[in-house]
């Protein structure tokens, strides 16, 4: 076979077109670029899915794990507004009322003269539970019964 042109083709081709049994070398260049593109457009969306994510790791755990699900969700639903509502529960600082809660639940058993929640443990592995022993709301039980001088 020739591999000569055609005899209606023109007498000058563009570079583009290649002869036949060679590579194509603007196809390739095409597909790298493409491919390229490709993975950093998909890195820029993972990016930006996992904003909520990143701004509530420094977080409590309980927001975190709330914003994760949110997340998730987005991502397998295509619901933007699962991730509309982790991006704004991550920008929330939510108070810790854990600590606070749990102070005043155990002055409040105190007061009422209840075994502490330390004890309520031992009563789960079979031990009756004693009383409660204070010595200094002891003592200032005594100090209220009698008047004092001082």
């Amino acid at each position: 076979m020739t591999t000569g042109l055609h005899s209606l083709a023109p007498g000058h081709l563009p570079a583009f077109i290649t002869a036949p049994g060679e590579t194509d070398v603007l196809m390739v260049v095409t597909g790298a670029i493409l491919l390229a593109a490709l993975l950093g457009v998909g890195l820029v969306f993972l990016r930006l899915h996992t904003l909520p994510e990143r701004m509530a790791h420094k977080s409590q755990k309980l927001q975190f794990e709330i914003v994760a699900v949110l997340g998730l969700l987005a991502l397998f639903t295509h619901i933007h507004l699962f991730w509309v509502a982790g991006l704004l529960l991550a920008l929330i600082d939510i108070p810790d009322f854990s600590g606070q809660f749990g102070r005043m639940a155990h002055a409040l058993e105190r007061i009422a003269g209840m075994a502490p929640r330390r004890a309520e443990s031992s009563e789960a592995a079979g031990q009756a539970p004693g009383p409660v022993v204070d010595a200094a709301n002891d003592a200032g039980a005594r100090d209220r019964s009698e008047p004092s001088h001082a």
